[in-house]
């Protein structure tokens, strides 16, 4: 059965000598995304405080996956950890991969 709602995950290399590049090489997101608009329902990622968690939770939930531009505006103007390429990065990556699900949906 399909869902309306689909889950992408978005990887990307992490700076060296940050807390999180100490606890994981790479970063990860995942997104719940509503298959037929591209809304963020929700996000985690893993960053290594909770605080930077829930920061990048307000900067991505209720954004729209289609407009990913907008999401990395969000980032360059608010967000100023030592991860924000690669978090940018890793969003662009799971905006691909709904891109390729949108317009191959029996893939």
């Amino acid at each position: 059965m399909e869902r309306k709602e689909i889950f992408v995950t978005g990887y990307a290399k992490l700076p060296q000598g940050i807390t999180a590049a100490e606890l994981y090489s790479i970063i990860a997101v995942g997104m719940l995304v509503d298959r037929d608009t591209g809304l963020i329902t929700d996000v985690d990622c893993t960053l290594a405080t909770e605080m930077g968690k829930n920061f990048v939770k307000t900067l991505v939930i209720g954004k729209n996956l289609n407009e990913v531009e907008a999401i990395d505006a969000e980032f360059n103007l608010n967000y100023y950890g030592s991860a924000k390429k690669a978090l940018i990065s890793a969003i662009r990556t799971c905006n691909e991969k709904y891109r390729q699900i949108v317009n191959n949906p029996n893939q």
